[in-house]
């Protein structure tokens, strides 16, 4: 790990939304390579109004009166971090917000990559009951003067790394570090909070020289003079659905280059959908006609969208959007991807010879490995993914392909087994945490908000969410969640390393008749199969985890599902997987992608 090319980040912040709330101070560290701090920027930051929660940060008006704006530091910060990995914990954070005000002041942030303290924390798996920094910095025995001091949490978290940089090498682990350079072309921010359900039938494409009409599908690719929230915001405030990116049902797409060779404009030019700049944009959103309402669902209204739901006509087949990256709902095809949902939907919680265990496999042909992980599971233990901190033995298959990670284990003084380990073993105490086998179910605590969390040893992969209503299909382009779409009402998809994504939910925030979350992985890269990235680990929150192989072939696997059970929401683990792509699963769901 390279500390010496690293810029350490904290901000506090009048809220948690960058394109609407602002940085009150921001702190950066720059190190050597042995991790002593060799320089400190810290400044306060007039955030233009209201400071916000004064009682976490403690930053009132009084105390930030005289700030600089941030404008007015922009430049020395960027040449603090100029040429370093920004790194902070949970550094998803801190970048959104410096980089909206990096943006605002009109000053190029010079940022290509960041790592998250975090995501490090959770890959090597320390015995620590969280990983929040006061948690980390207790148990490296760093001194803690001022939580949410921004200053001090850097000088805090320098400790930390330093801490955490020595386990990962210990256990032969990689920074987890992220391109963030070309980022909101796979990981969008464009708007400020979730993307609303649009309330209007798709009425087609724009056709030149006639009005916008409510329901009409935007998109938008390349620099804008409005800043991009602001523009999203203008459109959908008129009644229009702003999606991802372009395809066949793309009503319009605002580019203010019509030449420009980004994937969106190339798309409209060969499915001949009108371009505008933005200022024809601006012009025509000053008269958009009015669209067919798909009907109002009142608030507080059954979530169990029924016979007669204003919802039907959507879910009977009318097409309300597609695109390469962007959605749209189709009539639902038979025999579309569900699983075996009846075989094991027992509240299993098994105890056997392995449990409190945490065993990884090494070696083996796939198959072998993932018939050894089953039983590892069977018997009461957890199968790991990645070697970690908490990985307890290791079995080691003598054929297949050579992995370094046993000599690495063997160095650790971790015990090594065969295949014998899931014949004969000695029981040990039992652990917090359920594991689950592929098709066990389980009921989740009365609490509102979970954290589904994927982690895999190699190559690309990429989390999806679809929220399906009773009829089990997508019924607005908003709920199906990936790449393009992070984010949507009750559900944020999440990445925070290259090896690592998450799906947020907050089932309360959910939009009416939601009563399933289906969470998936796919592959796009050509040529790689789930037998090449092998198992998939998933996380909920330290309440429950599973670990699921595919075969040989498959390109999308389904992990688990969400889905109320009468007043309860439920858990399942599914680890099904196909030999098609996530079109094809997506098209299952009802979801089209052009």
């Amino acid at each position: 790990m390279e500390l010496g090319s690293y810029a350490l980040v904290d901000v506090e912040t009048t809220g948690l939304r960058p394109g609407q709330h602002r940085v009150l101070s921001v702190a950066a560290l720059l190190l050597d390579d042995a991790g002593a701090v060799v320089r400190e920027f810290h400044t306060l930051v007039d955030p233009g109004g209201d400071p916000g929660p004064v009682h976490i940060h403690g930053l009132t008006r009084e105390i930030l009166h005289g700030a600089p704006e941030f404008g007015r530091v922009a430049g020395e910060l960027a040449g603090v971090l100029s040429g370093r990995v920004l790194v902070a914990h949970n550094a998803r954070f801190d970048h959104g917000f410096l980089a909206a005000e990096f943006r605002r002041a009109g000053v190029r942030m010079p940022v290509r990559s960041r790592m998250c303290t975090l995501a490090l924390a959770r890959r090597i798996a320390l015995p620590t009951v969280d990983f929040k920094l006061a948690t980390l910095a207790a148990h490296y025995g760093v001194v803690q003067r001022r939580a949410h001091d921004a200053l001090d949490d850097t000088r805090v978290l320098a400790g930390v790394l330093r801490g955490l940089a020595g386990d990962a090498a210990r256990l032969g682990i990689a920074a987890p570090v992220l391109d963030c350079a070309d980022e909101p072309a796979r990981w969008p921010r464009s708007r400020v909070g979730a993307k609303p359900v649009c309330e209007y039938r798709y009425p087609g494409k724009l056709l030149a020289g006639e009005p916008l009409v409510q329901g009409m599908k935007v998109a938008i690719t390349g620099d804008t003079a409005l800043e991009r929230e602001v523009l999203v915001a203008r459109a959908e405030a008129a009644g229009l659905d702003v999606t991802g990116a372009v395809s066949g049902r793309t009503s319009v797409l605002v580019c203010n280059d019509p030449g420009s060779g980004s994937g969106k404009a190339r798309r409209a030019r060969e499915l001949g959908t009108v371009v505008v700049r933005e200022g024809e944009f601006l012009r025509l959103l000053g008269d958009v006609r009015a669209g067919e309402a798909l009907g109002a669902v009142p608030v507080g209204a059954s979530q169990d969208a029924g016979a007669g739901s204003p919802l039907d006509g959507v879910r009977a087949g009318r097409a309300v959007g597609v695109g390469h990256g962007a959605v749209g709902v189709q009539e639902k095809p038979a025999g579309g991807p569900r699983g075996d949902r009846g075989a094991r939907d027992a509240v299993t919680e098994t105890r056997g010879p392995l449990t409190g265990r945490r065993i990884l496999v090494l070696g083996g042909t796939h198959a072998e490995a993932a018939r050894i992980r089953a039983a590892i599971t069977t018997l009461g233990g957890a199968a790991a993914a990645n070697l970690s901190a908490r990985v307890t033995d290791v079995v080691a298959l003598t054929c297949g392909r050579p992995d370094q990670r046993l000599a690495r284990a063997q160095k650790l003084g971790l015990p090594i087994h065969g295949r014998e380990l899931v014949q004969h073993s000695t029981p040990t105490a039992a652990g917090s945490t359920t594991t689950l086998a592929r098709g066990q179910a389980v009921d989740l605590p009365d609490q509102s908000r979970w954290t589904i969390r994927a982690a895999w040893h190699t190559h690309t992969v990429d989390l999806v969410a679809f929220l399906l209503d009773d009829t089990e299909t997508v019924s607005q382009d908003a709920d199906f969640v990936f790449y393009n779409q992070p984010e949507t009402r009750g559900a944020t998809l999440t990445c925070d390393g290259p090896a690592e994504q998450a799906v947020e939910l907050d089932l309360t925030a959910l939009g009416p008749g939601r009563t399933r979350i289906v969470i998936a992985a796919a592959l796009e890269q050509p040529g790689v199969t789930f037998g090449d990235v092998g198992p998939v680990e998933l996380d909920i929150d330290g309440f429950a985890q599973a670990t699921l192989d595919a075969a040989t072939e498959e390109r999308t696997l389904l992990l688990a599902e969400i889905y109320r059970r009468g007043e309860r929401w439920r858990l399942r683990a599914v680890g099904q997987g196909y030999p098609t792509g996530l079109a094809e699963l997506a098209a299952g769901y009802g979801v089209e992608l052009g």
